[in-house]
């Protein structure tokens, strides 16, 4: 699992209070649904993150107006390229698509998890052919 520094997880608590609309209507589509266990406004590193899913390695972040201006798309690519080192693809979807087309937007993300998750966790699924004494 992605950790938090400790400022990180101080922020994220007060930013799991202050949730945007666009937010708030993704996390109740997101927990909604089965199989999939997501965590809201999650600290990893010195980042956090909207939306994370381990099991997918997946972020999702819901961007305003704000992530296109000024220095916000360069501090949004080294941020995105930090996590893309640490195996986690991050997905930006604009907060008026959520707004939109809230199913759509959710469709979207499931396609992306069912891509990026194994069929079995290491829990669940059957041992490697190696473990099971066959060659």
């Amino acid at each position: 699992m992605l950790k938090g520094y400790g400022r990180s997880y101080r922020r994220a608590k007060q930013l799991r209070r202050e949730m945007t609309l666009p937010e708030v209507l993704l996390w109740r589509a997101l927990r909604g649904r089965s199989g999939d266990k997501w965590r809201k406004q999650h600290p990893a590193g010195p980042y956090i993150l909207d939306f994370y899913c381990d099991r997918a390695k997946l972020c999702i972040e819901i961007d305003g107006e704000v992530h296109e201006r000024g220095g916000h798309p360069a501090l949004d690519a080294r941020r995105d390229g930090w996590l893309a080192a640490r195996g986690i693809e991050t997905q930006r979807i604009p907060a008026c698509d959520v707004l939109g087309n809230l199913e759509g937007v959710v469709a979207f993300v499931a396609a992306h998890v069912r891509r990026r998750a194994p069929l079995h966790r290491p829990a669940d699924g059957p041992p490697p052919p190696d473990e099971l004494g066959e060659d």
